[in-house]
């Protein structure tokens, strides 16, 4: 094979262009449903939480009925911003404006106008800009345009897969946030081989075959596989992967030898494990810089358990990111290098080459 065939890196513009960065926020980000969060998150009707992304804030909360909505962070008398807090109960299960107390319900209805009440105004005409919202196996999604599919019907194949994991009733642990400085897309490459664990990740390489991923066919809206656990290995944690809570009730034997790795395009990073779940929310702040989101969710049951402790799975996880961000960063600074120019992937990233295809397609080139 000859070195024009062979298939390569993207070109340094792809991680440092300011440009490119906006426009694949533009196209990624406000153009397909994005994981906001979990919709445990906000239990109660009047909960919320705020999305922010690109200068854009979104509240996301919970009506009477239970379902979840989401709106604009914008009052529709003089635009102020609504809610300042990055989560909260709102007083009076109502979405109040603190400039002018133009106040609306959560399903987004204008229901208080002081002062505004004159011939040719009509609450009816005003209410909140709405972003769509829809619940996945316990994770919001949104989309701020107007989607082909539903997120179940585009992530169908995951949902079958790990149906057994129960996703939509486990509930967060520990949350970890990180300041990356690299381009998002270098996060989900990384997350997507583990060629460098043996160099990178002293204390997870001896759980699993680094070689031994049994990687799904690329998919348009995820990549992803598994890797099976050796050397005695039980999960992912400290101790040498020795479990110390019990299994997921309804997992295969098959399933309890595995973890998951899947991206799912362009912000979730999913990650079943045989005790636990792990997430990953990617969001980007400039060409070099990306906020990621670290969260570990166990069953509510097991959680409650007098016994129960986690840190053999927390702290395990915060030194592998650590790790992980390192060498993103690293991958940064060497692509920001005049000298910088596209490499070939190996035979076993495959899955890389995969998501640079429809990054590009994405693009339009």
């Amino acid at each position: 094979m000859s070195t024009a065939s062979l298939p390569m890196t993207l070109p340094a513009r792809y991680y440092t262009d300011p440009e490119i960065f906006r426009k694949e926020i533009e196209r990624f980000y406000f153009g397909r449903w994005i994981c906001a969060g979990r919709d445990s998150a906000i239990p109660n009707p009047g909960d919320y939480f705020l999305c922010e992304l690109a200068g854009e804030s979104v509240i996301v909360t919970r009506d009477l009925s239970g379902e979840v909505h989401a709106f604009y962070n914008v009052c529709r008398h003089r635009g102020s911003r609504m809610c300042d807090a990055p989560q909260g109960s709102l007083p009076g299960r109502r979405i109040t404006c603190p400039y002018h107390a133009w106040s609306y319900g959560l399903d987004g209805a204008l229901l208080g106008a002081p002062h505004a009440e004159r011939p040719g105004f009509s609450r009816s005409d005003y209410p909140l800009h709405s972003v769509r919202a829809e619940v996945w196996e316990g994770n919001v999604f949104l989309h701020f345009g107007s989607p082909k599919e539903s997120v179940a019907e585009q992530l169908a194949p995951v949902a079958r897969k790990f149906a057994n994991w129960r996703m939509s009733e486990l509930r967060m642990l520990r949350r970890m946030v990180y300041d990356v400085k690299a381009n998002w897309k270098l996060i989900v490459l990384n997350y997507n081989e583990c060629l460098h664990c043996p160099f990178v990740h002293p204390l997870l390489n001896p759980l699993t075959d680094y070689l031994g991923a049994d990687n799904e066919a690329p998919n348009p809206a995820y990549i992803g596989g598994v890797m099976f656990f050796r050397n005695g290995a039980e999960t992912m944690s400290f101790e040498g992967g020795r479990r110390g809570r019990a299994y997921l009730p309804g997992l295969t034997e098959e399933q309890r030898n595995w973890a998951a790795f899947y991206a799912i395009y362009p912000n979730l990073l999913l990650s079943p494990h045989p005790d636990y779940l792990l997430t990953h929310t990617l969001w980007p702040k400039a060409a070099d810089r990306t906020e990621i989101v670290c969260e570990v969710h166990f069953p509510p049951e097991e959680m409650a358990r007098p016994d129960f402790q986690a840190e053999d799975v927390t702290g395990f996880w915060d030194t592998i990111n650590r790790e992980d961000w390192r060498v993103a960063e690293l991958s940064q600074a060497g692509i920001s290098s005049r000298a910088y120019t596209p490499g070939p992937y190996t035979k076993r990233e495959e899955l890389l080459h995969a998501f640079d295809r429809d990054v590009l397609a994405i693009d339009g080139e």
